[in-house]
């Protein structure tokens, strides 16, 4: 094909090279950490990208994903308690991306933003995540556990959507989310990872209450 001839051809259906096909599989990889894919779009999109031969076949799979960097709506701050004001606690940065225990552990509590994707790794040690009062990056979150004779505990408020995929050999992944309806507005969190001698529990719990003054009140001496 001449230059002349290929530059009538309508641009979706120019023939995708190896390149392009990687860069839309890159990009449905980012959707799958970030939440806005589950596993089974991304892997039917994952098979559609390799089959596909012209830019026609290939721009659809990533249509509905925005571009890979683009900002978060920030949203104020609300109150945490009974979750209440979902909306405002969900979009911005994550405070942080990863927490590791070899021999040790940690946690994550309070107020603090989980990321579209967190990973947490405890090995011969334990982890604590506590979502009651944290804000959320996306509606929709990743937590990505392994366990290795050790265990990961992830706490979240009523009204939460879990979805729980880990996967456990001589280990497991526990959930016992109660009687409470899911909140419309609040946001999803997978659960996902491997568990090896070791496990994954996911509770729910209602937000800490804050704590009363020791004593009773005063009492004043009538005169």
């Amino acid at each position: 094909m001449s230059d002349d001839e290929r530059a009538q051809v309508p641009l979706p259906e120019l023939r995708a090279s190896d390149a392009d096909r990687e860069r839309v599989v890159e990009r449905l990889r980012d959707g799958l950490a970030e939440g806005r894919l589950d596993m089974e779009e991304f892997e039917e999109r994952l098979e559609a990208a390799y089959k596909s031969r012209t830019y026609a076949e290939l721009e659809p799979l990533t249509r509905d994903l925005p571009a890979v960097g683009a900002a978060a709506p920030t949203r104020s701050a609300a109150p945490v308690s009974g979750g209440a004001g979902w909306p405002a606690r969900i979009g911005g940065a994550g405070t942080s991306t990863a927490a590791v225990a070899i021999m040790s552990g940690f946690q994550r509590k309070g107020r603090w933003t989980v990321p579209a994707r967190f990973d947490a790794v405890a090995f011969w040690g334990g982890g604590e995540l506590d979502l009651r009062e944290a804000d959320f990056a996306q509606r929709e979150v990743v937590i990505n556990c392994v366990a290795i004779m050790g265990g990961i505990q992830v706490i979240v408020p009523p009204g939460v959507a879990v979805d729980l995929r880990g996967i456990g050999i001589m280990g497991g992944f526990d959930q016992r989310l109660g009687a409470d309806p899911v909140d419309p507005d609040a946001p999803r969190v997978i659960v996902t990872g491997f568990a090896f001698w070791g496990g994954v529990d996911v509770r729910v719990k209602p937000p800490k209450q804050p704590k009363r003054p020791k004593g009773g009140p005063s009492l004043r001496k009538e005169l």
